[in-house]
């Protein structure tokens, strides 16, 4: 079982930059969330979009705001629980929290934060009638290892940063790449499609647009792809795999059956004092809650996340009191030993 002081469910920027705020105040924290690496939407859906309300961020590109992040709580050492989704949750005699993923790992804390964003992510599943047959076996909506397309043809279809990075960096990988969109125009970055382009020039990928596909070919394996093109008619392409990335559909999942009072999809929470659910020791910050007057903003869920702590703190140690000191002044003292703060000048007497 993983024990920690504040268990937090959600890794996406919210939940990273809680890391930090908890381990100020020497709190140890561990994050559980279902996608296979830490940063959320940021690095599953959008990594290379420009965020330009990060203060102190004039612009800066959803994937480097969470590699900042990872770096800035790095002293920290929070532990992960990647792959899983929190599942159940148990209030113990001790007056702490059991919680329990999909895949049996048992975590257990005295606070629970839930900054799960949106919510749990279910991939958006293209309209193909036999495509669940052929999960596992061949169709994937998360690239987890790339290693697994070593020297093998692989389809994607989509029209976003995800597909056309996954395009870029599986046309070194994969002995053949086919690339299926239904417009000409992509949604992803400029620069992702110039490169998708420029690979296509080379013959490194092979681009099919104004297509769908349609259907999926093969018996205990994938095989091929059957793709209906808007002027040339059905086209059939043999594959080993087929990787559709139509992004990721946001859902409360099993967190909406454990007794959280819900408003609209989201957690409704005390904004007038620390974001605390109706079910003390549970919190909800971030996109995941509600209240009068919130805003669904990344820095938002930063400032709930420092609220949060602060109240977590009291809750864990109730007959301490804890003093607050600037970073400026205090610095940051991580748990790996490492110290951060500002040189301290030498001050001569006039006499």
């Amino acid at each position: 079982m993983i024990k920690t002081d504040i268990l937090i469910i959600g890794a996406g920027p919210t939940g990273l930059f809680t890391v930090f705020e908890a381990g100020l105040l020497k709190l140890k924290t561990h994050l559980i969330d279902a996608l296979p690496q830490p940063g959320g939407q940021c690095a599953e859906i959008y990594p290379k979009k420009p965020i330009y309300d990060i203060p102190g961020f004039p612009e800066i590109l959803a994937g480097e705001l969470v590699d900042n992040l990872m770096e800035q709580i790095k002293p920290f050492n929070p532990g992960f629980t990647l792959g899983e989704r929190a599942e159940t949750i148990e209030k113990l005699e001790d007056d702490t929290f059991l919680v329990t993923t999909n895949k049996g790992t048992q975590h257990n804390a005295p606070v629970v934060a839930i900054a799960g964003g949106l919510g749990s992510f279910e991939p958006r599943k293209p309209p193909i009638p036999n495509i669940t047959d052929f999960e596992d076996k061949g169709v994937a909506y998360i690239i987890r290892d790339p290693e697994v397309y070593r020297d093998k043809r692989v389809v994607i279809a989509g029209g976003g940063d995800s597909a056309l990075d996954w395009t870029i960096f599986l046309a070194d990988v994969a002995s053949e790449v086919t690339l299926v969109h239904r417009r000409n125009e992509f949604r992803g970055a400029l620069d992702s499609v110039e490169r998708v382009a420029e690979l296509t020039k080379l013959g490194k990928v092979n681009l099919i647009t104004e297509a769908e596909v349609k259907e999926i070919k093969g018996d205990d394996h994938v095989t091929g792809v059957g793709i209906k093109h808007k002027t040339e008619g059905d086209i059939n392409v043999d594959t080993d795999y087929f990787i559709p990335l139509f992004g990721l559909s946001p859902k409360l999942g099993p967190i909406a059956d454990w007794g959280l009072e819900i408003e609209k999809n989201a957690i409704k929470v005390d904004n007038s004092y620390d974001y605390q659910t109706n079910i003390p020791g549970i919190y909800a910050i971030g996109d995941v809650n509600t209240y009068k007057g919130k805003l669904k903003l990344i820095l938002s869920g930063f400032h709930e996340a420092a609220i949060m702590c602060q109240s977590a703190y009291q809750r864990i140690f109730p007959d301490k009191k804890y003093v607050m000191k600037y970073t400026t002044v205090g610095g940051v003292e991580g748990f790996d030993g490492t110290k951060k703060e500002a040189k301290k000048e030498v001050v001569k007497a006039i006499i």
